[in-house]
């Protein structure tokens, strides 16, 4: 699992931006789930799960990756 969060944190930007359009933004959806299992965080895991569904959440993705460079997680 460490090595999936370390694969996507080292993408360009170009690519996780491509990676947060609606279609393909369960990509990011996986990635806060596996870094809320790597961490051993219950309440970062049940809100991963829950903002798998929330129909904007690739705007706010879009939003971070161009501002900070990563998506929003519970760390």
């Amino acid at each position: 699992m460490k090595e999936l969060i370390k694969a996507i944190d080292e993408l360009p930007l170009l690519v996780k931006v491509i990676l947060a359009i609606p279609a393909l933004d369960i990509v990011w959806g996986i990635y806060r789930i596996c870094r809320s299992l790597d961490k051993n965080n219950a309440v970062g895991i049940v809100i991963s799960i829950l903002l798998l569904f929330v129909p904007f959440m690739w705007l706010i993705d879009i939003i971070l990756i161009l501002m900070k460079g990563t998506v929003w997680s519970m760390d």
